[in-house]
């Protein structure tokens, strides 16, 4: 018997054997690891790198755009915890709907939320690499970008544990910053050098419109995802279902409270409040401006190379894992190639599908950085992706509880889910227009792929469907 074959399964809870699969990864992942590694997919300085196209989008309202998406992620999470009690296996959204609701649409929204996972890590290494770039400009973005990729990829590839540790150490970087940026800004507010009220971030009654604010949000969702990421590691969680579930709700509440903070003080203290609002934030620098103002060129500095590290090598590194294990979930159904649900014997970790996840982010991220507009184009398609696929989630947690296990629990299974479908549907409606153009095409690709897959005599399915569905879940 293999090492892999004699991991156990955690005590009096579901894994990958109720789902029908010999498990493969090894459960050594405890609470804090789970919130840490939230957090860090996260981005707790998330904010530092898109405050300016927050702050246009909202008419300068840019913490209440954060606290509005943080409700909207609530409802999601919400939904997330009941569907991994269900089924507490890594694919996120994909074994969720399909599990819940039927393979073939467990395909599609796993179709569409991999919109979202293969160009995240693009995404962040190349927002790394610019603003590497600009603080030493010898060395050109695209070594940058290989430098990120190579050492997050060798990171990866030695086990979740490893990975689990320098995130850790990370996300303590972060910390720091962040607590000397809040500290210097709030010394900067009370000494009087804030511009207008410091009450307008959080509410301006001359911009206020719910166009705005869900035009706003869509943009800030950016800095929440990655909380669902949680979920992609329910099969190496040594804590039961449970706990995913408690993760995904400290980790969304403790970056909700970070966003806010962050944003709520730097917003009276950007110094061309107008000049934002009219025409954006092309640089990326809105952020830095309002650090330089609170501390000094060395605040500004700071923020920067945080957010650069922060980006691309912490935020970048679990990106990969998630995307990973989404390959690896979808391959191993065969509805991706077999060879990415392969798993290392030794360092247990889906070895093909990380070292993959690798070879597209530094594709596209290379590409993008060709393109004037490959970071906002990047945004706005993950963003998309991403809402389309947690849509599904609401209804399949209507679809499998209220369904087919009969509950009558309408407040948790009825009420909770439609209220995160209408404030995200409301959200994906006042999204970019480019995005939604470009994220029917992926869609419109998926159902092609899926007819092809019917055509092959190779339907979607997932193992253990039976099994899973009739020993999972609450009833009431």
């Amino acid at each position: 018997m293999s090492a892999t074959e004699q991991l156990p399964v955690p005590a009096g809870g579901a894994g990958a054997r109720t789902g029908g699969y010999r498990p493969q990864l090894r459960r050594s992942l405890g609470l804090r690891d789970l919130v840490v590694y939230g957090l860090v997919f996260m981005v707790p300085i998330a904010p530092f790198g898109i405050f300016g196209g927050v702050f246009q989008a909202s008419g300068g309202m840019v913490a209440l755009a954060y606290a509005v998406g943080m409700v909207a992620m609530l409802f999601t999470a919400s939904s997330y915890a009941k569907m991994v009690k269900a089924f507490p296996l890594a694919g996120s959204v994909y074994n969720y709907a399909g599990r819940g609701i039927g393979a073939p649409v467990g395909f599609l929204a796993g179709w569409a939320i991999l919109l979202d996972y293969l160009l995240v890590p693009s995404l962040l290494y190349l927002i790394a690499s610019v603003a590497m770039h600009s603080i030493v400009p010898a060395i050109p973005v695209w070594l940058w970008l290989i430098g990120f990729v190579v050492f997050n990829t060798v990171v990866n590839v030695f086990g979740i544990k490893m990975t689990a540790r320098i995130t850790m150490v990370m996300l303590a970087g972060e910390a720091i910053v962040l607590v000397i940026f809040l500290a210097a800004a709030g010394h900067a507010l009370l000494s009087g050098k804030g511009h207008g009220s410091v009450w307008s971030p959080i509410f301006n009654p001359g911009t206020f419109t719910g166009t705005v604010v869900a035009g706003a949000v869509s943009v800030a969702v950016l800095s929440f995802l990655g909380f669902d990421g949680i979920s992609m590691l329910a099969e190496e969680n040594r804590g039961g279902a449970r706990q995913i579930g408690r993760a995904m709700y400290a980790a969304l509440g403790l970056a909700g409270v970070l966003f806010i903070a962050q944003t709520w003080v730097a917003a009276p203290l950007v110094p061309d409040r107008d000049g934002l609002l009219a025409n954006g934030d092309p640089d990326g620098v809105a952020f830095y401006d309002a650090a330089r103002v609170a501390g000094g060129a060395w605040l500004a500095t700071l923020t920067a190379v945080a957010t650069a590290i922060a980006w691309g090598v912490a935020n970048s590194m679990v990106a990969q894992v998630a995307t990973s294990r989404l390959l690896f979930a979808m391959a191993r159904d065969r509805q991706l190639p077999s060879f990415l649900g392969k798993v290392s014997r030794k360092h247990n970790v889906p070895a093909n599908a990380v070292v993959l996840t690798a070879v597209l982010s530094a594709g596209i991220g290379l590409y993008m950085a060709w393109r004037s507009d490959g970071i906002a184009l990047l945004s706005s398609l993950i963003n998309f992706g991403a809402l389309c696929a947690f849509l599904v989630l609401h209804v399949a947690v209507v679809w499998h509880y209220l369904g087919r296990r009969r509950s009558r629990n309408l407040f948790s299974y009825l009420l909770m889910p439609a209220c995160g479908f209408a404030i995200l549907l409301y959200v994906v409606i006042n999204a970019n227009v480019a995005a939604q153009r470009l994220a029917l095409v992926w869609l419109g690709l998926g159902a092609v792929v899926l007819i092809g897959l019917y055509a092959a005599g190779r339907r979607p399915t997932l193992s253990g469907m039976t099994d899973a569905s009739s020993t999972s879940g609450e009833a009431s």
